[in-house]
């Protein structure tokens, strides 16, 4: 091997060993701003902001299964917005939302109203709907077991007049007024209470404008019990029972109020007697006889 060849070996090499020294330092450079964005997002990670998991409408009761954290970037980040960390999500459970919230969009206290605070139950309330309350007793509340969001039918315990001659003889019935009505709220409480059920003295039920009147109008007539009903009947949409009316006479429970009839015999008795040409018919009662002349047969 002559003298140039070594030169140029050597050459090579030192080309080979100046080249990957630049290589290196170019791709060092080039990897240090991601190095650096994941350094500062491991120590100074996005907040999450509460948003909606899905379509959120007006008037739903928001659970937590409605809502999910979502990373947010600074620069878009509002005041009004719940940031992770800072509130529980679990906060804004048993809300209703007062103006509809689309997927992703953030959760904020100006969109929902809190149980407690004004308008809640006016949020609660369906279109169209309208709340009224009635007075409940031990007996005609069952006894404290209905919270907000059961539904109930509507008892109306009247007494009226009868129109078959007795005159002043009252009567008594019971019918179902109004089926599958919502209960907004017992007493004062909108929630539902997790410790021992109490004897409330008012129910707010979610009716119609014409349901309405029909309580307030019951209310006046006799008196006003609810009747629980099953959840597994609770999506029946009927709430009138005007098409399919039930009622109780007093008398299909007390055989007293509808004694049998008793009939009355007969205080007199006729004999039709013939004598050759004569024929008479003979009257027995109790103050005598008496004959009175017929034609004979």
């Amino acid at each position: 091997m002559n003298i140039r060849t070594i030169g140029l070996l050597v050459f090579a090499l030192v080309a080979a060993v100046v080249t990957a020294y630049f290589t290196r330092g170019w791709l060092n450079a080039q990897r240090a701003p991601a190095v650096a964005v994941a350094a500062a997002a491991q120590t100074d990670p996005l907040p999450h902001v509460l948003v909606a998991k899905h379509n959120l409408p007006a008037g739903l009761m928001l659970e937590p299964s409605d809502m999910r954290w979502q990373a947010w970037p600074d620069e878009s980040l509002a005041s009004s917005y719940v940031i992770k960390g800072e509130v529980s999500a679990e906060g804004f459970a048993g809300s209703v939302v007062r103006k509809g919230i689309a997927p992703g969009q953030p959760v904020t206290e100006e969109r929902v109203v809190k149980a407690g605070e004004r308008g809640f139950l006016a949020a609660m309330l369906e279109s169209d709907m309208r709340a009224v309350s009635v007075p409940v007793n031990a007996a005609s509340g069952i006894a404290g077991l209905i919270f907000p969001g059961d539904r109930v039918d509507v008892i109306l315990t009247h007494t009226f007049s009868r129109r078959d001659g007795d005159e002043g003889l009252a009567r008594r019935a019971s019918e179902t007024v109004l089926k599958n009505i919502r209960i907004l709220a017992v007493d004062q409480r909108t929630d539902h209470p997790e410790d021992k059920p109490g004897l409330a003295k008012t129910a707010t039920l979610e009716v119609t404008a014409k349901q309405a009147e029909m309580i307030s109008m019951a209310t006046e007539i006799g008196r006003v019990s609810l009747s629980l009903r099953s959840l597994r009947n609770a999506g029946d949409e009927t709430r009138s029972a005007a098409e399919s009316p039930s009622f109780t006479l007093d008398n299909e429970l007390s055989a007293v109020l509808n004694p049998p009839k008793i009939v009355k015999q007969k205080t007199q008795r006729s004999v039709h007697v013939v004598r050759g040409s004569e024929s008479h018919v003979l009257t027995f009662s109790k103050s005598g006889v008496s004959a009175t002349p017929s034609a004979a047969e």
